[in-house]
């Protein structure tokens, strides 16, 4: 390993034992643990179907970016996105924007809330997003959300969430704005469904050693070795996701 790369993993793992040591420094859970009204359910959109999802570029309001405690969860592809747009590391990132929580077992990472807002660390003073351009995925869908059934997942029109009045229609592939969506929706609902068969696994498991040997590898193997920013990502996802997945069978069968 090189000095640099022994470097980079020296600042994760510190990272990570900080956050191990200090998990319950982020309280606020409110709108992460809110419970999905069932009237929200009885209407599903796919990314062709119109939704009353337009804020008009939320002009004066960014509630959606404030105290949301851990729940802004990043992807690989958002991290793709900042590595590739603001020329940074992931371990950047770590320093300022991003922070690490823990979810059923597995370590991942999420947007950062501070100061006297407790606002996303992206937000400038005037309250507007910074990298509204290449934005993560969970920003980009409110107020929409996704439900998970069947190996799948539909889109519902989150009716409680935004306090802006007055939306209009909008096509949902348009209100997200991800180019190859077909592609981008795939990766989406893989990534969902590994994290929830990972985190069944840890359960059964039940090796603390284990569980945390596992979880540093998925950080390591899908966000802190950046992807090459040239190539195409969904190809390398699939690389690497299809190493991980032998692991995860390995495991699974002692």
């Amino acid at each position: 390993i090189s000095i640099e790369g022994f470097n980079k993993m020296k600042l994760i793992n510190k990272a990570v034992k900080k956050f191990i040591k200090f998990s319950d420094i982020t309280s606020n859970r409110v709108k992460a643990t809110a419970i999905i009204p069932i009237e929200d359910l009885k209407k599903l959109y796919s990314s062709s179907d119109m939704v009353k999802a337009d804020c008009g570029g939320c002009k004066g309001c960014h509630d959606c970016c404030c105290g949301m405690g851990d729940s802004i969860v990043l992807d690989p592809y958002d991290i793709y996105q900042m590595n590739k747009h603001l020329g940074v590391k992931f371990e950047e990132l770590l320093n300022h924007k991003i922070s690490l929580h823990a979810e059923e077992g597995l370590i991942l990472p999420n947007l950062k809330m501070q100061g006297k807002e407790d606002g996303c660390a992206f937000l400038n003073e005037e309250g507007r997003c910074t990298i509204h351009a290449f934005r993560p995925g969970f920003c980009r869908l409110f107020p929409l959300g996704r439900i998970y059934e069947d190996g799948s997942f539909s889109y519902y029109l989150q009716s409680q969430e935004c306090t802006k009045a007055n939306r209009t229609k909008v096509k949902v592939n348009k209100w997200l704005g991800i180019p190859d969506l077909k592609q981008y929706e795939n990766f989406v609902n893989e990534w969902h469904y590994f994290l929830k068969d990972t985190k069944a696994l840890l359960l059964r498991l039940s090796d603390a050693r284990l569980n945390q040997e596992l979880s540093m590898y998925l950080l390591n193997r899908f966000y802190t070795t950046a992807f090459d920013l040239e190539s195409d990502f969904y190809k390398q996802f699939d690389e690497r996701m299809t190493q991980m997945k032998k692991l995860i069978y390995t495991l699974d069968r002692q």
